[in-house]
């Protein structure tokens, strides 16, 4: 028992410094024609936007360029952020019976 917390307690340090290295990796995404880019960290923390000058005439078209090109974004550091922090928990599992539903 001793040794599966020793476990749990490694898995969750583990998993801690995952979400710190995901503030690093960047992700980018761009509208079609390449006219607002945004740029987030894993854990969805937007760093930058640059916006066209053209879209700056449009209120209503930069919003929709801004709501389409955020969530494709968000979406993208999402399945970043799961995968990374389900890898590190899938290796920390002890095995528990009945619990390889997570293997």
């Amino acid at each position: 028992m001793m040794n599966m917390m020793g476990k749990l307690k490694e898995t969750q340090k583990k998993v801690e410094e995952t979400k710190k290295r995901l503030d690093t990796v960047l992700i980018d995404e761009a509208s079609n024609d390449n006219k607002l880019k945004i740029t987030l960290t894993a854990n969805r923390t937007i760093k930058s936007i640059e916006i066209d000058n053209e879209l700056l005439e449009d209120k209503e078209q930069l919003e929709d360029y801004l709501i389409l090109t955020l969530n494709k974004a968000i979406e993208k550091a999402t399945k970043v952020n799961e995968a990374e922090l389900a890898a590190v928990a899938k290796e920390g599992m002890p095995n528990i019976p009945g619990m390889d539903m997570f293997k």
